[in-house]
């Protein structure tokens, strides 16, 4: 029987066919896993760079690209005829020598750079200084050292981005910018998935294991069920990136864990893989904590197609603060209590109540109590940022002292309250990470809202402050566009073409998002787009409302001095806060797109804009 392997790309190649083809190659796919009758059969590339790549005859005009090695078979994508001979001829696949993954070459092109390479090659070579020995000690393939050694300038590298395996580029990017091998060895290191007690060098003929250590890469599927999971799954819940990976799925932590990262460095996702994996794995309950009712309704939706055993989601709760204090002292008195009129308490006193609860049941917060006395065994937090002193103590009570007891994602630079804490300072004192590759926004929407946030330090979380500095995308896409306009009514018409242009383009309105500080704003947002055709799915909301979303495209209208910010108090410490906090709001609106980002305003721009 093979083993089958699907790349990232088949699903989304796959999704974009027609229902009958699409079901025609579903079909040829489950007939190869069972390796029964009709079964599509491997053919050998002539003239290929790899011996190792087949083609599969899928249907009618379609076939897979695969990589086989023994019974092992990675499916990489599904193409015509002639693309997917194409794409076999041109590419070869390797192991990465001192990180174990899966690394994947542009062949063909590579040869024809070489030649180009020798033409402009001039006597000082950029890395003459660093012997063989080094280079190949950062995982450099042995081919490739002839190539390496030709290059001149850091121009030279860039130039090699799109052809080279990133885990060849990246060493050779830091290398080429003046960093130390260290440095370099820190990079390449991010790419690995594996344990850190697993060291190389690894067999370059052990596809399987290359595999199973490259989870963005490649997922395996045993059996009909687990095929079309993964043909029909969303990408975030199958293909983890190497840094996600490790955090939410280490085996066990000693000591509370906090992860910290930029927007689209998957923080949110790494909770909601580390809920599953305490689910199936760990020792009892899980609560899966974030900032907002929707928030949490949104977190619960994603956690259905994340977890497919009824058993194992049934023991993950998701919740936000202010329910959980609320579900808390109701079950202690019997009766929900009354939030507006006579005898009704307010949210602090509640959150104040469950925590007395909580310490009356089990004994003092700081002891090791037992943990089948608390409510849940394991704590998951998102949106960390905005979470309150009181509110952290409520969630630090509801589970024991041990390990893999919290585990807490967030971005001080997010912040949308006026919320300081120190996460020490409430019980919970933590081991940082950091995720610093956005593989939501590209690398000019990136740089934007780096500059429009201040790229500054912010506090919080831990003590000091947590830097923006190091945060890289993995591609490259559209600058974003910032329009004024003369009129609001102009502005709202700009919006409405600008709505109309991406729909047309193909874009499905769920995948737009419409942003405005104010609810009046919000309002003229949404008589704008009334009666576009197809605009009925676009979400139209306040920026707050906005947060842990995201959409292909994004546009913010009203980004006008006055308005963004609102004007700001005159006490030189509130405003200082004040307009920190306005600042973040708007960074998060800005980094809810992956494609394509809009702003406007109508007068003078907001002073945050970036100029």
């Amino acid at each position: 029987m093979p083993r089958l392997a699907i790349g990232p790309e088949f699903p989304r190649e796959l999704s974009a066919l027609a229902p009958p083809v699409r079901r025609e190659v579903v079909v040829a796919l489950r007939r190869f896993l069972l390796n029964v009758a009709g079964a599509p059969y491997p053919e050998r590339v002539r003239g290929g760079r790899d011996p190792r790549v087949a083609t599969l005859r899928l249907a009618e005009g379609l076939r897979g690209v695969a990589v086989r090695q023994r019974d092992v078979y990675w499916l990489r994508t599904v193409l015509t005829d002639a693309d997917a001979w194409s794409f076999a001829v041109r590419h070869r696949y390797g192991v990465n020598p001192v990180i174990g993954v899966v690394e994947e070459w542009d062949a063909e092109a590579l040869e024809r750079v070489e030649p180009a390479l020798r033409r402009s090659a001039r006597p000082s070579r950029l890395f003459e200084s660093i012997c063989d020995g080094d280079l190949l000690a950062l995982g450099i393939d042995g081919h490739a050292l002839p190539l390496v050694r030709l290059i001149t300038t850091e121009a030279d590298v860039a130039a090699l981005e799109p052809l080279l395996p990133p885990t060849q580029y990246v060493p050779l990017a830091v290398l080429a910018g003046g960093g130390t091998l260290a440095e370099a060895w820190r990079e390449l290191d991010q790419w690995r998935a594996s344990p850190e007690e697993e060291t190389g060098p690894f067999d370059p003929d052990d596809l399987h294991a290359a595999l199973l250590r490259s989870p963005d890469r490649a997922v395996f599927a045993a059996d009909k069920v687990e095929l079309d999971r993964v043909l029909e799954a969303p990408s975030w819940c199958l293909f983890l990136h190497p840094p996600q990976y490790r955090l939410a799925r280490a085996p066990r932590y000693e000591q509370p864990t906090l992860v910290v990262g930029g927007p689209g460095t998957g923080k949110t996702i790494v909770a909601l893989h580390r809920a599953a994996y305490l689910a199936a794995r760990g020792s009892g309950r899980v609560l899966l904590v974030t900032f907002t009712q929707g928030l949490a309704e949104e977190l619960s939706a994603r956690l259905d197609e994340l977890v497919p055993d009824e058993a194992v989601r049934k023991r993950i709760d998701v919740d936000n603060p202010e329910r959980l204090a609320l579900r808390i002292v109701a079950d202690a008195e019997g009766r929900r209590p009354p939030l507006v009129g006579p005898g009704a308490r307010s949210l602090a006193e509640l959150t104040d109540e469950a925590v007395r609860l909580l310490s009356r049941a089990t004994g003092d917060l700081l002891d090791d109590v037992d943990p089948g006395r608390k409510p849940y065994r394991h704590l998951v937090v998102d949106e960390a940022q905005d979470v309150s002193p009181a509110q952290w103590r409520l969630l630090r009570a509801t589970v024991p002292h041990a390990r893999d007891d919290v585990f807490v994602v967030g971005d001080p630079h997010q912040r949308v309250t006026d919320t300081r804490v120190a996460l020490g300072a409430v019980g919970i004192p933590v081991v940082r990470h950091t995720l610093r590759i956005s593989y939501r926004l590209p690398q000019e929407m990136l740089s934007f809202v780096v500059r429009l946030r201040g790229g500054g330090p912010a506090g919080g979380l831990v003590p000091g402050a947590t830097e923006m500095s190091g945060y890289q995308a993995t591609r490259h896409g559209e600058r974003p566009v910032v329009r004024a306009y003369e009129t609001p009514e102009a502005e709202l018409a700009g919006l409405r073409a600008t709505v109309a242009s991406w729909l047309a383009g193909g874009v499905p309105a769920g995948q737009v998002g419409v942003g405005a500080r104010t609810t009046a704003l919000v309002r003229s947002a949404r008589a704008a787009l009334a009666g576009l055709d197809g605009a009925d799915g676009v979400r139209v909301s306040t920026f707050q409302n906005m947060k842990g979303l995201e959409f292909e495209r994004v546009a913010l209208v009203g980004v006008a001095e006055g308005v963004v910010p609102e004007p700001p108090p005159e006490e030189p410490a509130a405003r200082a806060r004040a307009l920190q906090r306005e600042r973040g709001i708007l960074y998060v609106a800005c980094t809810r797109a992956r494609g394509m980002l809009y702003l406007s305003h109508s007068g003078r721009g907001s002073p945050f804009l970036p100029l």
